[in-house]
This record gives C-alpha cells, structure tokens and sequence, in this order.
C-alpha cells in the first residue's frame, strides 16, 4: 500500500497547486488534499507554520514537512515526530533581492520622496554612493549570509550580527557589545532573525535608541520581533526616519492599524521570499523521500 502524503495547508487552491507539483515527484505516493482525506489515512503532512499541536490532529502521522522557512508556531508543542523547515536556495535568492531592493530604496530616498509627492514638493536630496551608507544584518545564516555579502559586493558598508563568532567576507558581531556596536553604527537595520523566545521583541524601545538618530529599519524577518508602540513612537519623534515592513505581528495586518497610513511605514504584505509551489515542491518532494528511504530528513525543527 501506497503511504499516504496529505498536504494540508492554509487555502484549497494553495493545497490543489502543491498537489499538482508533488504528484510527479512522489509517482509511489498517494498524494491528497488532507481536508478531504480521514485523518487517520495521512502518514506523512505538508503544513506551513500551524501550531505545532495541531498535527495532533492526524493520529498515524510519522513526519512532517513545512514549505515555510520560518516555523516558530510550528515548533510549539510538536508531537513526537520528526518536523522539518524549509530550506532551499530559491528562497534565499528571494530575500536577498528583496533585502537589496529595501536597502537601495531607503539609500536613494524613495519613501522622502513619496511624501515628497503628496505635497507637490519638488526637493532633490544629496545622492550619497553605497560606501557612504552604513548596513546593519541582524542574523547570518541562510537568509542572513546571502543578504549581508549581496549588500557588500553592491558597495555598501556592511556588519552583520550573530548568536556566534565567525570569519567571513564581512565582520560579524556577537553578544551585547557587538548587538549595541552594530545598532550604533547601522543607518539601516535589515532584521533577518529566527523568531525565538530570545528574539521576541528584540527591537523595541531600547534598540532603537541605540541607533543613530534618522536610521531607517527593515522588518523581513518576522513581526514578533518589534514591538509595534515602540517603533511608532521612534518614527514619530525622528529617531527612526522610516521603516520598511514585510511581517507584522497580526496578519493580514488589520485594517485600522496605524502602519497603514503612517508616512513613514512602507507596508509589504509578506512577499519577501514567498513559497513559491514549483519552485520548492522538488525540495519538499526530495525530503520526504529521505524520511521513506528511512534517512533522517534535513533541517529538522525536532527530531
């Protein structure tokens, strides 16, 4: 008997598009829309970033695979089966061009120029090269890394901060000094952490004074990160200039929330390195059948 792949994500015609991509790739596999499949039958699951208990849901599940790169609900109270990220060059490429693309646009002044506009205000202001402007990475990892030297080699000054010392084409920091140096010294903060209890809330009032009075911050991380008052409160007294955000602690962000019509928040909803069907169903596909092979899976959250 066929094992028994059901992809169980947020939408139907999420779950039709990962079906039509894994089908082909799992030619010995019965791969089915969970929601209309017993839960007993699914052995192996294909979720985004749920609650880690709701896999509970599925009692003859063996393991689990996220098409999400970020899984911080997923990694509350797993089960006791193998779970696994995402992880794949595809999404790393996005968020690099989406990194550079923030950064370029703070550089050359994009959003001044926007409200600029709004009062038919014709301004020029000084064009500045890359190694003028100062860039600030929080996290050097798979998404961290690729940004950070992208940004270098684009001519930009560039540090990075991580939880542990390393030699690299840019300087890394690590622990409070090198988290205090680098917000000092940063007139844009890129925030590409891993959402953990260590990191909730990270840039809150106190980071931000550290930085240097009309620094800008971009958010692609994830919303948990920044606590929302606190920031609203640097944009509005000028300590912060502007603030780019793709990832919000509510979302879709609601409606009557002050960043959507604050002027100087850039709103994005969520697009900075989405999980894109055909592009990530090989990688998906490639994992589980390193679980059926009876190999352990890559990028465990827990084994």
């Amino acid at each position: 008997m066929s094992v028994v792949v059901g992809v169980a994500l947020e939408t139907e015609a999420l779950r039709q598009r990962w079906i039509a991509e894994l089908v082909p790739l799992l030619e010995d596999c019965e791969v089915v829309d969970a929601e209309t499949r017993p839960a007993e039958d699914i052995e192996v699951a294909v979720v985004g970033n749920p609650p880690g208990r709701s896999l509970e849901r599925f009692p003859s599940l063996r393991f689990a695979q996220s098409t999400w790169a970020g899984v911080e609900h997923l990694a509350e109270d797993l089960p006791l089966i193998p779970v696994a990220r995402m992880a794949a060059p595809e999404f790393s490429l996005l968020m690099t061009e989406m990194t550079l693309t923030a950064v370029l646009m703070l550089h050359r002044h994009i959003p001044a120029y926007r409200r600029q506009q709004q009062a038919a205000e014709w301004r020029p202001h000084p064009v500045r090269p890359a190694s003028e402007r100062r860039v600030g990475v929080l996290g050097f990892g798979e998404l961290g890394r690729p940004a950070a030297l992208r940004l270098a080699s684009s001519g930009f000054q560039v540090k990075a901060w991580a939880r542990s010392r390393r030699d690299d084409e840019v300087e890394v920091l690590t622990g409070e000094s090198g988290w205090e140096r680098l917000l000092g010294e940063s007139d844009v903060v890129v925030n590409l952490l891993p959402l953990t209890p260590a990191t909730r809330g990270i840039l809150d009032r106190e980071a931000f004074e550290l930085m240097p009075e009309g620094a800008a911050l971009v958010n692609l991380a994830r919303g948990g990160h920044v606590v929302e008052p606190d920031l609203l409160t640097a944009l509005d007294t000028g300590r912060l200039s502007d603030a780019v955000l793709d990832v919000f602690i509510e979302e879709p962000l609601p409606e009557s929330h002050p960043f959507w019509t604050h002027a100087r928040v850039t709103v994005l909803p969520h697009i900075a390195a989405p999980s894109n069907p055909s592009q990530l169903a090989p990688h998906v596909a490639a994992n589980i059948r390193r679980f059926l092979d009876g190999d352990e899976p890559r990028f465990l959250v827990r084994p």
